[in-house]
């Protein structure tokens, strides 16, 4: 599992860096707090709930799966 955890934050790094967001933006845009965002892409959160993953898919505007992927 923490693989997996790991590249979901890898993921929204890169998307969010594609999209030219800073951490601080992509927190508020997807309505989840700034250390969600820095623990996610850090690997600190282990386990993000899948209300969290779908505001920051939203926000970053992708599906579910390429975070996941």
């Amino acid at each position: 599992m923490l693989r997996e955890i790991s590249l979901i934050g890898k993921n929204i790094k890169k998307l969010r860096k594609q999209k030219g967001l800073s951490q601080d933006r992509l927190s508020k845009l997807a309505d989840v707090s700034y250390n969600t965002v820095i623990k996610l892409e850090s690997g600190g959160i282990i386990n993000p709930s899948i209300d969290t993953v779908q505001k920051l898919a939203k926000a970053l505007d992708v599906p579910v799966d390429a975070l996941l992927e």
